[in-house]
């Protein structure tokens, strides 16, 4: 049997060192995912990289990998007793050869992690863990499947920590979120968002997340960013000059190349009795 001709163009290669998948499509759009975290570090669509990836990033195969779409499981930045953003970022996933999905003309990737003696150290529960992730023509789409493998019920939060690639941060415009609450964790202040979403030094909000898609306006670019129902919020993260220029693994002026628009479940725990599934996704389709 010959191979897919689509699948065929998908290839192993490395990263500072670091195993990766690299996804393509007939029309040459791509993505790089790490085997490290699950993490896709790069989605070029239209000839565009359209995700962030800081340079000074840390591949030492321990640490969290500063951009593209680090995953958030199970606990959601210190919002709890364990690590920031828990521990899935941190290991090695385990990946399925790719497949083509011809009804969506994609390609899809999945990786796999479970519980083992390293998690149950840190988090004391049996589960297993899924990211799938399609590529099609201008389009990226991250899905996230748990599954509690205990016999007791557990409860996590989790989120897709997207970080856009755009020209300059404060001449973007992002749309959607009018009218949704709001929590602005800089002033610790909420309420409800009027008008877009513009930045202007650092941005750090948790918005309800809005029924239908959100738009992102970099210049001449435009995304289109949706996510699950099951994911509750959006979070809008800008880490402006101060903070950036603190943060070992991000260049001084990163902040100005970057916007994290994330899908969230964060301000409600999620419970999940024994067997039971949970799925949460982001899109982002290039416009």
């Amino acid at each position: 049997m010959r191979p897919d001709p689509a699948v065929a163009k998908n290839s192993l290669e490395t990263l500072q060192g670091q195993p990766c998948i690299r996804l393509s499509t007939a029309q040459g759009d791509t993505a790089l995912v790490a085997l490290h975290g699950a993490q896709v570090l790069s989605w070029v669509a239209g000839g565009r990289e359209r995700l962030y990836l800081s340079p000074k990033a840390v591949f030492d195969g321990r640490s969290a990998i500063r951009g593209g779409i680090p995953l958030c499981f199970p606990q959601f930045n210190q919002r709890g007793p364990l690590p920031k953003h828990g521990f899935a970022r941190n290991l090695a996933w385990a990946a399925q050869a790719p497949l083509s999905d011809t009804e969506q003309d994609a390609t899809v990737l999945r990786l796999r992690l479970h519980s083992s003696p390293t998690t149950r150290a840190i988090w004391p529960h049996d589960f297993k863990a899924q990211l799938a992730l399609t590529l099609g023509e201008g389009l990226l789409r991250v899905q996230l499947d748990v599954c509690n493998t205990s016999k007791t019920l557990w409860e996590f939060t989790a989120a897709l920590h997207t970080y856009l690639a755009v020209d300059a941060v404060e001449s973007t415009r992002l749309e959607g979120l009018e009218g949704c609450a709001r929590w602005d964790a800089v002033r610790d202040q909420h309420g409800l968002q009027s008008g877009a979403v513009t930045i202007a030094g650092e941005y750090d909000r948790v918005f309800r997340a809005p029924v239908q898609p959100m738009r992102l306006h970099d210049g001449p670019h435009s995304l289109q960013i949706s996510q699950s129902r099951s994911l509750g919020s959006t979070v809008v993260w800008s880490p402006g000059a101060s903070l950036s220029s603190r943060l070992p693994d991000l260049p001084a002026d990163g902040y100005r190349s970057m916007l994290c628009v994330e899908a969230a479940q964060i301000d409600e725990l999620v419970p999940l009795a024994p067997a039971e599934p949970w799925q949460g996704w982001q899109e982002l389709r290039a416009l």
